[in-house]
């Protein structure tokens, strides 16, 4: 076996470790757009409120991701896209609701007719 002096006369040799990876923090906002966005679909009365707020999330958590350079990105695309599902699904419910109403409260149901022609003789 021959001994191998170290590099550069007596200066010793440390062997470098790579620096310990990093934690890579995902967006808060992110998260919350997909959670309001997925409940936007399933919560039947109050879906259209959790849609809006999922969308503005979703939109804030885009502009963070890309400043900060955090993950998350892939949850704020599908939580942009449960919320606006949600929004215009209950959208198109209520107005199809306000229509009905509309429509069908305006009817004549003819008892009151009869009724008043019977008063008249």
């Amino acid at each position: 076996m021959s001994y191998q002096p170290p590099p550069f006369g007596d200066q010793e040799f440390y062997q470098q470790f790579p620096p310990p990876p990093r934690q890579e923090r995902t967006n808060g906002k992110a998260i919350a757009a997909l959670v309001l966005g997925i409940l936007s679909i399933v919560v039947p009365y109050i879906g259209l409120l959790f849609g809006i707020i999922a969308i503005v999330l979703a939109a804030l958590a885009f502009k963070e991701i890309r400043l900060r350079y955090e993950q998350g990105r892939g949850l704020a695309i599908a939580g942009l896209v449960c919320g606006i599902v949600g929004t215009i699904i209950y959208a198109v419910l209520i107005l199809l609701f306000v229509l009905a109403l509309m429509m069908f409260g305006n009817i004549d149901t003819g008892t009151v007719n009869y009724f008043n022609n019977l008063n008249s003789f």
